[in-house]
């Protein structure tokens, strides 16, 4: 048998989700991987069946409670994305706090000095109008090519090669079905190049 890279990513996720469920049903409480796996099982199995991407969103907070995950998986775990194949086509879901609210002192807390950040600071931003013409809701994440984004919104592509939305890392930004925004994209930044290799043919 013949299988993709993605559908043998599928069955790793479904595999975990099994051992998941096991280790659930003998009264074990979930490390992370363990968590996200049978999240991310259940997301996919229901974008499959053909629910909204909202449902799908909604019901994946409900899938493993607080009481059944270790201590700490909560905060390790504050954002969780996967793509899904609708009816549709294939999007990206993005749970936020997919194991409820962490603890503010818990592993992983991030202690934030007072004032205000600038966003990417320095960095050439421009706006451009985008449209939505279809029936469907078009999430586009914060760090996602905008040049490269679902077919279906309109907008000079050309003018957004070499950018993403400038929002928030790990955030996303929604287009309605019908609706017409002006977003602010800002250039992508390009890994360091050691200086040993600088001038490197």
């Amino acid at each position: 048998m013949h299988l993709t890279l993605r559908e043998r990513e599928r069955l790793d996720i479904f595999n975990a989700a099994q051992l998941a469920r096991r280790r659930l049903t003998r009264g074990q409480r979930l490390n992370a991987p363990e968590a996200v796996a049978l999240v991310c099982d259940e997301i996919l199995e229901l974008a499959w069946d053909g629910l909204s991407l909202a449902q799908v969103v909604e019901f994946a907070r409900l899938v493993v409670t607080p009481g059944q995950l270790r201590e700490g998986v909560a905060e390790l775990v504050p954002h969780l994305q996967v793509e899904a194949l609708f009816p549709h086509g294939t999007s990206l879901v993005a749970v936020d706090q997919p194991f409820g609210a962490p603890s503010p002192g818990g592993p992983g807390a991030h202690a934030v000095a007072g004032g205000e950040i600038e966003l990417n600071a320095g960095r050439p931003a421009w706006t451009t109008t985008v449209r939505n013409p279809g029936p469907l809701p078009v999430h586009v994440s914060s760090h996602f090519p905008f040049a490269e984004v679902n077919g279906a919104l309109e907008f000079d592509r050309e003018i957004a090669r070499g950018a993403r939305l400038n929002i928030p890392a790990g955030t996303s930004a929604t287009f309605d079905p019908g609706a017409t925004r002006e977003v602010e994209l800002i250039a992508l930044a390009l890994p360091a190049v050691p200086s040993d290799h600088q001038g490197d043919t």
